[in-house]
């Protein structure tokens, strides 16, 4: 009987962890645009969702209810969610990032809630409201052995979360990097030495959105089915928070930041299931919400550069310093 819970247990856990992770990508995402460049984007969720829905599209069997019926291999899938988001964010880029800040943030959430309406409604394409089901799950034929299933979907999703990390960390030490935050810093001290702040916002808001529309492709195959109702500005709101929370302009921080609230979501979320009858948990799921502004707000206050602060790197053979708080 011990072994069994001790299994119960374990199977859960590589699960937690997984979902986490998946959100841990997502969080990179949005650290190349917001942590290192200074890009205000608050369409998060739209662009994670054309991730998903490109990876299931391409991935799934043929369906009547949905385009679809490619049947590729799921890798295939993933790099078709990361072109395609690319691509989608590269236009948004093209049209707002010459605006600024506030304005930025309008029209990238304005954008992502088109894409979830559209998702909604263009049935023949993406199910409508009914969502794409039977998405191909990586390991499926280990299925029957949960612990097993969840423990190599764990270890996926962690190799993701390392190459990205690994890659992102080269390219903020990289000039590349150097530039970001130049011109995050001061734009116009960086067009002085000759760069171009237009250009490297763009590179940056777009491959943060593949970014983001690979952690899409990437949860979409681990749960095996994907709706519009996944994509609201809830989930903007998460991952703006893990990122807050974790450190933003610190990679380790975003994956922390991603495990930390999803692990706070997930025990406030079964805390309802316990504390309120079945009739009211569809109005105490609002205590969720609340409960994480209140986390935000406590962590501006007392510590404004999250669990994990930036660290100035001024060049790839130097050790890194924290930055300064303020």
């Amino acid at each position: 009987m011990l072994d069994f819970f001790s299994s119960g247990l374990a199977g859960y856990l590589a699960f937690f962890l997984a979902t986490a992770l998946s959100y841990a990508i997502i969080c990179l995402g949005l650290n190349l645009q917001w942590g290192q460049t200074g890009l205000f984007n608050v369409g998060v969720a739209g662009f994670v969702a054309i991730g998903a829905y490109t990876s299931a599209i391409l991935t799934t069997p043929p369906s009547d209810t949905h385009l679809g019926g490619f049947g590729l291999p799921i890798l295939v899938g993933w790099a078709g969610a990361m072109l395609v988001s690319a691509a989608a964010t590269g236009f948004v880029g093209l049209l707002t990032l010459r605006l600024r800040s506030d304005y930025l943030a309008i029209a990238t959430f304005g954008i992502a809630v088109t894409i979830q309406l559209v998702a909604l409604n263009a049935q023949a394409i993406t199910g409508g409201p009914f969502g794409i089901g039977f998405i191909p799950r990586l390991f499926s034929g280990w299925a029957e052995d949960a612990l097993l299933f969840n423990f190599a979907n764990l270890a996926a999703v962690a190799l993701v979360v390392l190459i990205l990390y690994i890659g992102l960390e080269r390219l903020v030490r990289s000039p590349w990097g150097r530039v970001l935050r130049a011109v995050r810093e001061d734009e116009e001290a960086a067009r002085s030495l000759g760069k171009s702040p237009s250009h490297y916002r763009l590179q940056a808001f777009v491959l943060g959105g593949a970014i983001m529309g690979l952690g899409g492709a990437v949860q979409a195959h681990f749960i095996g089915f994907i709706a519009p109702e996944n994509y609201l500005p809830t989930l903007t709101f998460q991952v703006w928070t893990m990122l807050i929370i974790g450190g933003s302009g610190n990679n380790l921080g975003a994956i922390l930041g991603g495990v930390a609230i999803w692990a706070l979501w997930s025990v406030s979320g079964s805390a309802i299931t316990v504390f309120f009858p079945p009739e009211q948990q569809a109005r105490a799921a609002a205590l969720q919400i609340t409960g994480i502004g209140v986390l935000l707000s406590l962590a501006l206050l007392l510590r404004p550069r999250g669990l994990l602060g930036e660290r100035i790197n001024v060049s790839r053979h130097t050790d890194a310093k924290p930055a300064k708080a303020g």
